[in-house]
Order: structure tokens, then sequence, then C-alpha cells
């Protein structure tokens, strides 16, 4: 098969040829609840962390992998994650008022500007109905003005009935995971490729019924055009750490195949341009069955792309 975005290269340090493809991103991991360090020799060059200190997250931002990170969950006092043995005090902030004047206590714009102020490139609230109380949609839609104020995107856990659909009305601009607790009707599956919301996958957190949904609504949003980007919820339960075959294959089943599974591992979002300095390498060509490509590219692995010369 024909891979666009591959090319054939020799590495300088090795003269291993194989084939090279953009930096592979995770685009939902929480650093705390793992040892980063072998994520680059797994084939991982960029992270976003969807929640945790933004403070520690700040220290960490330089290197490889490449961290971008939301800070701290926005969430309702008392609502998820607070008070999970995983999510320390520094990971959740509490959202009292839909108020978008900056330095308001318990206000949206002032825990927006808090996560932002520490460098966050991404705002991340909990819509996690089945497990506490959730933000009012007043306080919401002030959520997502005040990151759209600070030039940020605003990514949410949305589960339990009617939250993803609130989501969606409120112009949330990612989901952390695939829906996987309730089919979605076609109007919401329109609406949410039509707003140009991005899922990301982290189908394999899920076993049995959960799985199975999630991998249905993927198929479903994915076949309408909807924007799918690769991440594992890494820290989340028993993950490899790196590039995820399970994952890759959980997608190439939801109909994500191709150029379009590259391409879920190689969107730079919440930001613009990709990571140029460094590169992904895969030993050997790309697999002629499309079948194959799922477990050939979770082989893939970061070099420096000044080590790769082309070799057309």
């Amino acid at each position: 098969m024909t891979v666009s975005a591959a090319w054939p290269v020799r590495r300088a340090l090795t003269a291993e040829y194989g084939t090279a493809l953009p930096a592979f991103v995770d685009h939902h991991v929480h650093l705390h609840l793992i040892d980063a360090s072998t994520l680059s020799a797994r084939g991982i060059a960029a992270v976003v962390d969807l929640g945790g200190d933004p403070v520690a997250l700040a220290r960490r931002a330089r290197g490889l992998p490449r961290v971008s990170y939301a800070g701290a969950f926005l969430t309702a006092p008392g609502g998820y994650p607070q008070g999970r043995s995983w999510a320390p005090d520094a990971t959740v902030r509490p959202v009292t008022d839909a108020s978008r004047h900056p330095g308001v206590t318990g206000g949206a714009r002032t825990a927006v500007d808090a996560q932002a102020d520490a460098g966050a490139s991404v705002i991340k609230v909990a819509l996690h109905a089945d497990a506490g109380p959730v933000v009012s949609d007043d306080v919401l839609v002030a959520i997502v003005a005040a990151a759209g104020e600070r030039g940020l995107p605003v990514v949410a856990h949305a589960q339990g009935a009617g939250q993803v659909e609130r989501a969606i009305e409120a112009g949330v601009a990612a989901l952390a995971h695939t829906p996987f607790d309730a089919p979605l009707s076609r109007r919401a599956l329109s609406r949410a490729v039509a707003a140009g919301q991005a899922w990301i996958s982290t189908l394999d957190i899920h076993r049995g019924a959960a799985r199975e949904q999630a991998i249905t609504n993927l198929r479903a949003f994915a076949a309408r055009g909807g924007r799918v980007l690769y991440g594992t919820d890494l820290g989340n339960g028993s993950l490899p750490v790196g590039l995820n075959r399970r994952e890759l294959l959980a997608l190439h089943d939801a109909g994500v195949r191709g150029d379009a599974l590259v391409a879920a591992l190689t969107d730079a979002w919440p930001h613009v341009e990709p990571t140029s300095a460094v590169s992904t390498f895969v030993p050997g060509p790309a697999p002629t069955d499309p079948d194959d490509l799922p477990t050939w590219l979770s082989r893939g692995t970061v070099v420096t792309t000044e080590e790769l010369t082309r070799v057309d």
C-alpha cells in the first residue's frame, strides 16, 4: 500500500534502511502516573497531558517527548475527579461561578487564566455526570468563551446522559474520549463533524460492551469526515508506555485506516504546526497489505530528522 506521508530513508548512525513519517503524538496522557522515559524509544515524540499539576507540567515542557498540557481538570465542586487517589489536589480546579471577569474566586475566567498562565495549550473540563456533579451550562459556556479569549481550545471528558451533546452545543473543540457509554444519534454525529470537533480515540482502555460501543461511535464519526486523534489515556490502567498496537488495531477496526490512521498519529493538535526536529523511523518499507499497517506503525521510534537521508 502507499502511505502518502511516508518516504524511504537511510539512518546515518546505523546505515539502516526504512521509512520516515512525521512525528507521532499521543493526544491523551497523564504524565504524573507513568514513567515517560521510554516514550521516545517506543515511537512517541510528543504528548498532550490532559489532567495534571500545571506547575509540575511547566517544568517538564522541554526535551522529548514534547509536552503540551491542559493543567488541572476544571470541574464542579465535588465533581470528577476530585477525591480520586490518582488525582492530587493540584490536578483539580473547582469552578463555581460563570464569571468571565479575571480574579473572581471560583470564576470560569479565573480558572482558565490560571492554566493559561502556567503555559497550558488546551483547557480541560470534566463533564462526567456518572461520577458526581458537573458544571452548569452557564459555567461551561463561560469556560469555552474564556479559553477562546486566551486562544486555547477546550477538551471535555464527556460521560453520562446528554454530556456529549452538551459539549457539542457549548462549542467544545475536542472530546478526551470517544463516546463509549451510549450510541450517538445521527444528528449529534453530524453536528460534531460540522463543528470541526475532534475525538481522541482511547479505545484500548475499554473492554466488552464499552469497547464495542466506542468503536461503533468512532466508525460513524470517521465515516462522516470527523477529525480523529490517536490517544491512549496513558496512565489509566495497564497500557504500554509508547506506541500502543492494540489502540492502532482498534482504530483500524473503526475504519480509521491507511492515511487516516497516520493522520490521527501525526496531527499536531492542539498546536497548528508539528514538531519538525524529529521524525518517526520504521524499519523496512510500508506493508503492501493495509491490514498490516497498524502493527508496522507500532514498531516506530523517534529519531532526529537530520539523521535521515532520503533514498528515492
